[in-house]
């Protein structure tokens, strides 16, 4: 795949997630990592519904900006993801509503924020770990992702969104929409008696689909 193929595909990306309403105003971040271990990543101040591909930031492997406009301050977010999984090719962040509603929620479980609702929850992420708050543009969060991304492709930052890595940006963003999907049916269903798939039905589906 060429990098301008790649960039007119993280545009079209953006403004999908944009026009649905899973990232508003200059909200929410998109990299793709390239063969030489740099990467392409949507810039500062920029909404994702109307990105230029001319424009997008391009950094190299350790994410000093070579071309394009400044990249987003959560930059290092995508690095730690990038750093602790040889085979993340892309990276999704996003404050989507409900996801951000579940990390701000009192008393969930801090190593895995929400119940395996459906199978494909399980199979597209997994256990979702819970970052601890800092604010935004803070190293100590870079860190906080950093100890969990080795284990975890995809995270929740405390009071804040998604962090979510992928083998394609494809696949990135499946992950996030279900995470979006799951967090939603979670708040929905938080006054009913849920009927979570059970430790083996899980533990069936990891061994099944190699999520290990």
């Amino acid at each position: 795949m060429t990098e301008t193929t790649i960039r007119e595909k993280i545009c079209r990306t953006g403004a999908s997630l944009f026009q649905r309403g899973l990232t508003f105003g200059s909200t929410g971040n998109i990299s793709v990592r390239l063969p030489d271990g740099g990467w392409l990543m949507t810039p500062t101040n920029a909404s994702l519904g109307d990105l230029d591909p001319a424009r997008l930031s391009k950094l190299d492997a350790a994410g000093k900006l070579m071309s394009g406009d400044a990249p987003t301050k959560e930059a290092f977010l995508h690095r730690a993801m990038y750093g602790q999984r040889d085979e993340a090719r892309a990276v999704v962040h996003l404050h989507s509503t409900h996801s951000v509603a579940v990390s701000c929620l009192h008393g969930i479980d801090h190593h895995d924020c929400l119940p395996p609702l459906t199978a494909y929850y399980v199979m597209r992420v997994g256990r979702l770990p819970l970052v601890p708050y800092y604010p935004p543009g803070d190293d100590q969060l870079a860190r906080g992702v950093e100890k969990l991304a080795g284990d975890h492709h995809a995270v929740l930052l405390s009071n804040h969104g998604p962090v979510v890595a992928g083998t394609s940006l494809e696949n990135a963003t499946y992950a996030t929409e279900e995470l979006e999907e799951t967090a939603r049916l979670f708040l929905l269903l938080q006054d009913k008696k849920t009927r979570p798939l059970t430790p083996e039905q899980v533990e069936e589906l990891r061994a099944r689909h190699k999520l290990w």
